[in-house]
């Protein structure tokens, strides 16, 4: 199965990795990051979480041939503070998210993520969840299906395609992504069709809905700076502008220096905010990446310290 870790250099750079380190991957997907993690760290631990059985199965196996020194957790990243408190686990020296959908899950023709190819409509990232991409075409009220699309898909003919996909599923339900496709085809007409490609958008947006992707980003972040040791760090790969957003504004809010010291020569510890930023602008692909692997192209990594000790910590929201 062929995976390409994306960023890999960099996030391996930033991270800071120490040889006796406790680290986070919270996107486990097919070990692509953990495993290189995992080299870098004989005396220390890894934790990972993934929704994804097939993934977990895979990743195991490939951690397995490292070392030992690691749990992965089959949870949504979303409860990552209490999945590591049940393991007696409060800070940690770093955190990775790599966010989206990995390559052999579009690759895969059961998960449904691929426009490409007539497969089933699904997109669960855990297969464990009941509601599903069909799910959503085949009940969300046409309102809903404009919101989603026009919110999470940034497509500027979401109510066209919501009303289309209204009247096809009064006759028949839709149940794989080609007949998805077709009635996106039909909604805004050839020609916007092969110009704009909107069905790339309308799945995006299936699939955030569907796992509740924005939502759980929103959550997560501010659980995961709590976790940091001073000096810890997370990195953030993102794929598309509305995750970078969330990223962007949450690290931004942490980080900002209270306006009372502001221009200070030197400001006083107890007025440090949390974390700092590694770099004010996301880290993107190399050339040679890019040509290694064309699905790094949208990649954007943003990474953050800690600088703050816990006891000096005070609630920040």
């Amino acid at each position: 199965m062929k995976h390409y870790p994306v960023l890999k250099a960099e996030v391996l750079e930033f991270l800071n990795l120490k040889s006796d380190g406790v680290y986070v991957d919270a996107t486990l997907g097919y070990a692509g990051h953990s495993k290189e993690i995992l080299k870098r760290i004989p005396n220390g631990y890894l934790y990972a979480f993934d929704q994804d059985k097939e993934a977990i199965l895979y990743a195991d196996q490939i951690l397995k041939s490292v070392n030992s020194n690691y749990e992965i957790i089959h949870s949504n990243f979303v409860n990552i503070k209490e999945e590591l408190q049940k393991r007696n686990v409060t800070h940690v020296d770093g955190i990775l998210f790599d966010l989206g959908v990995s390559s052999p899950q579009i690759d895969t023709p059961s998960r449904g993520f691929s426009f490409m190819r007539d497969e089933l409509l699904d997109m669960r990232m855990n297969q464990e969840q009941t509601f599903s991409a069909k799910t959503l075409v085949n009940s969300y009220s046409e309102e809903e299906l404009t919101k989603i699309f026009f919110q999470y898909g940034e497509e500027k003919r979401s109510k066209f395609i919501a009303k289309k996909i209204i009247e096809t599923r009064k006759q028949k339900e839709i149940a794989t992504t080609l007949e998805l496709v077709d009635v996106i085809q039909q909604a805004v007409g050839a020609n916007y069709f092969y110009k704009t490609h909107p069905e790339r958008k309308i799945f995006q947006a299936i699939r955030i809905q569907v796992n509740e992707e924005l939502n759980v980003l929103k959550q997560v972040l501010p659980d995961a700076i709590s976790l940091l040791k001073k000096e810890g760090r997370i990195a953030v790969i993102t794929f598309h502008s509305l995750e970078d957003r969330i990223v962007k504004k949450i690290f931004s809010e942490y980080s900002k220096v209270d306006e009372m010291v502001k221009g200070l020569p030197s400001i006083p510890e107890q007025y440090l905010p949390l974390i700092k930023l590694i770099h004010s602008k996301p880290f993107l692909a190399s050339e040679q990446e890019l040509k290694e692997n064309t699905r790094s192209k949208s990649a954007k990594l943003r990474v953050i310290e800690r600088i703050k000790e816990h006891d000096e910590e005070k609630e920040q929201k």
